[in-house]
C-alpha cells in the first residue's frame, strides 16, 4: 500500500469521524429555539429550569451576529439549558420589566429566577461559559 492510499484512507476516516461528532445524536432531545412573548413568558419561565432569553429586534445589526450562535449553543446544550428569543419591539412590556436597554441583551433564568444578563454580542465560547457557570453545569 502506498503513501498516497494511505493518506486517503486517515483522510476517510477522519471525515466520517468528525461527521459522527456534528451529527445529532439519536437519543438527545430535539433542540428548538422557542419563541418567548408576554403571553408565555410566565410559563416558560415555570417549565424550564435553566432558562435563556435573547432580546433582539429585527434592525439590529448585533443581535443578526448573535442569533446563529443562540441557534448553536441551542443544539449544543439540548436536554440541559432551553433557549428562547424575545422580540423587543414585540414585546415592550417584558423589555421594561427586566431593564433592557441595550440589545442584544441575554438573560439567564435559574429555577424562574434571573441568574446573570450579558448585553451585547459576545462570541460563542464567551456566552456558553457564562451559562455553564451560572447554571453549574459541567463543561
Amino acid at each position: 500500500m502506498g503513501d498516497e492510499e494511505l493518506q486517503r484512507i486517515r483522510e476517510k476516516k477522519l471525515r466520517e469521524l468528525e461527521e459522527k461528532l456534528h451529527a445529532p445524536r439519536k437519543d438527545a432531545p430535539a433542540a428548538k429555539v422557542i419563541l418567548v412573548d408576554q403571553a408565555n413568558f410566565r410559563r416558560l419561565l415555570g417549565e424550564h429550569q435553566h432558562f435563556v432569553v435573547d432580546f433582539w429586534a429585527e434592525w439590529c445589526g448585533p443581535c443578526r451576529m448573535v442569533g446563529p450562535v443562540i441557534e448553536d449553543l441551542c443544539h449544543e446544550m439540548a436536554g440541559q439549558v432551553t433557549f428562547g428569543k424575545c422580540n423587543t419591539d414585540h414585546n415592550q412590556q417584558l423589555a421594561v420589566q427586566f431593564n433592557i436597554s441595550a440589545i442584544p441583551t441575554i438573560l439567564l433564568f435559574r429555577g424562574g429566577q434571573l441568574a446573570d444578563r450579558i448585553t451585547g454580542a459576545y462570541p460563542k465560547d464567551a456566552i456558553r461559559s457564562r451559562i455553564v457557570r451560572s447554571f453549574g453545569l459541567s463543561s
